[in-house]
């Protein structure tokens, strides 16, 4: 590779990759990290603490849920909330008393479910006895196991788990101390310590248990981002170990909570990621000179796909005004492929974040818990409810229940799909988009489409920024890397009965790390496109480049001058993409240029042609 530019590229890309680490800061921007112990732990930023979620059960939002983990936001149960629960646990301390058999309560759980642990009323004296020594032996043990991989370092994404796991627990039969005490860790800020694997993706059971060990005092816990024992962090914030009862070791671990928590931090960041490549892209046509003739209404109405009739018209907005409508000798009929092409890369992007958007939403209000539970459900409401096989599982209702009646079924709702497939095919989809971000980045090393003399213009100002090399590329393989699928696995024996796994943390973590290093491609992308925005404005200074790219350029110049100060040290290491990558986790590109999503009748709007006459 001869070209000087490319070279240059090389340099800076290396110190772009340098930066990286330095860029993890504990921050409502973090990069999440997967219990990388050489980095460090990371608390959060309380910013939002003085907010209050509260938790129904049916309508928590990603958003609200990247407010109690990365801002400290305090959560609470509805009253109504509150009252299921209580409602649900009555009907499962009742359950027995009737002999009615309940999978990980009455019976053991996996391949002891036909293995009977106590009969008769739990809250008979002998069972009362036998359940608080059973479920605080196990709770006990749940303390964080290095064997089952390392630490989590970012308080963040415990918190992500444990107000993800409450909020669904609406749905399941908690003792309401044991209920109490996950809001109580949360708004106190007792972050248990929580390793990062040991999950197969059919419930986070191993994960979910270092949760339970800090209720009860067992291994080490934050307490406001200070390690110490669970004992000392419950005694800091002015909480009594719990005393977990019933089927609590079923109520806090039977869930994917962790791998959902993991995919809501995916949907949240990749949202700022996609909102940037289109500005970025809508920056890349102004500093290329581009023919827009891909954006306008014919090309569009002859696809009417929703999103990327969508993205072709947020794009066409964002240079609203821009001088590549108006009439240009240089301008050549038609440019790169990544650059006609990337509109339809990022509107797929944003069609599969869209559907993965939904069915976390959908994860979050839901139950994924074995066993359902389900208070005042009657035989008459439905013909199966009625057979003599769902029969054996229905509460009529006594002393325990306050007289209320429902059903208690074993069931599959841990297995984590439509959402583990979506996970694949979104960081699919984004490397797709990404293969167009890093081309039409290196495109601006060629005058064969910049234009003649226009390299001399970016040499009068310094140079240019990363027109490729080794960095861009070894940012780019990392990318593919996520893309190889994860093979479905499971795994027989004489007793397996729990014999299929997901893998559904190793999809998030691999589609977390595919959003990670889309940001350092674009930081590329906006470094080149800003520079040739000015090489454009210096060709002709009547120039105008469009609302997004003219507010985006404006603030980014801000910070990262056109040219730095001669008077002023010169940058260490990295610098130029510790900005970058700052400004652009810092500023989200709806900042510069409104984010919309589109209309359910949008793609059968653009296709109505106009008449003929």
């Amino acid at each position: 590779m001869n070209n000087p530019a490319a070279r240059l590229g090389r340099a800076a890309s290396a110190n772009l990759a340098i930066a990286v680490a330095a860029i993890a800061v504990a921050s409502m921007f973090a990069l999440p990290a997967l219990g990388q112990g050489d980095l460090g732990y990371h608390p959060i930023d309380p910013t939002e603490a003085g907010k209050t979620i509260t938790l129904t059960g049916h309508d928590l939002t990603i958003e609200e849920v990247i407010e109690v983990a990365r801002g400290g936001a305090m959560v609470q149960l509805s009253p109504q909330a509150k009252q299921l629960e209580i409602d649900n646990y009555g009907l499962l301390l009742e359950a027995p008393a009737e002999g009615v058999s309940v999978y990980w309560f009455t019976r053991g759980a996996g391949a002891g479910r036909e293995v009977k642990q106590f009969e008769g009323d739990p809250l008979s004296p002998e069972n009362k006895a036998l359940l608080e020594k059973k479920m605080l032996a196990n709770f006990r043990r749940g303390a964080a196991n290095p064997l089952e991989g390392p630490e989590i370092n970012d308080e963040a994404l415990v918190r992500a788990v444990m107000v993800v796991r409450a909020n669904a627990m609406t749905f399941n039969a908690p003792s309401p101390p044991l209920s109490q005490m996950l809001i109580d860790l949360l708004n106190k800020r007792v972050t248990p310590v929580m390793q990062s694997r040991g999950t197969v993706g059919e419930g986070d059971l191993s994960v979910l248990n270092n949760i339970g060990a800090t209720m009860v005092g067992s291994g080490d816990a934050y307490y406001r981002g200070t390690r110490m024992s669970a004992a000392d962090a419950l005694k800091a914030a002015g909480l009594a170990p719990l005393q977990p009862f019933a089927a609590d070791d079923n109520a806090l671990t039977s869930s994917n909570a962790y791998a959902t928590a993991r995919s809501v931090f995916v949907v949240a960041d990749a949202r700022q990621a996609l909102a940037w490549a289109d500005l970025t892209y809508a920056i890349d046509l102004n500093a290329m000179n581009s023919s827009v003739t891909p954006l306008n209404y014919l090309v569009q109405a002859d696809r009417p796909f929703k999103w990327l009739n969508w993205d072709a018209n947020r794009v066409k907005e964002m240079i609203k005004g821009s001088y590549l409508f108006g009439d240009d000798k240089g301008r050549i009929i038609q440019d790169p492929e990544s650059l006609r092409a990337s509109s339809i890369r990022q509107a797929s992007a944003w069609a599969m974040w869209a559907m993965l958007r939904d069915d976390v939403v959908t994860q979050l209000n839901s139950s994924d818990h074995n066993p359902a539970i389900r208070v005042d459900l009657s035989p008459q409401d439905s013909w199966e409810l009625n057979t003599p096989e769902m029969l054996k599982y229905y509460v009529k209702g006594g002393k325990n229940s306050n007289g209320k009646h429902g059903f208690i079924f074993s069931n599959a709702n841990w297995d984590p799909y439509p959402l583990s497939n979506d996970l694949e095919a979104f960081t699919i989809a984004l490397a797709n988009m990404d293969i167009a971000i890093m081309l039409r980045a290196e495109r601006f090393g060629s005058e064969f489409f910049t234009g003649e003399g226009s390299q001399k213009i970016l040499a009068s100002f310094g140079g240019g920024f990363f027109f490729g090399g080794f960095g861009n590329h070894e940012t780019w393989q990392h990318i593919q890397a996520q893309i190889v699928p994860v093979p479905p696995e499971g795994y027989g024996g004489s007793s397996g009965v729990e014999e299929l796994e997901a893998q559904s943390l190793l999809k998030a973590v691999r589609a977390q790390a595919a959003v990670d290093d889309t940001f350092r491609l674009l930081a590329i992308d906006l470094l080149t496109g800003t520079r040739w925005l000015d090489v454009r404005k210096k060709q002709d200074a009547t120039r105008e480049f469009g609302p997004g790219p003219t507010a985006a350029w404006a603030a980014f110049r801000k910070v990262m001058p056109l040219q730095a100060d001669p008077s002023a040290p010169p940058p260490g290491p990295g610098a130029v993409g510790i900005t970058t990558l700052t400004f652009l986790k810092g500023n989200p590109a709806w900042n510069f240029f409104p984010l919309t999503e589109p209309e359910p009748g949008a793609a059968k709007a653009v296709a109505a042609r106009p008449k003929k006459r």
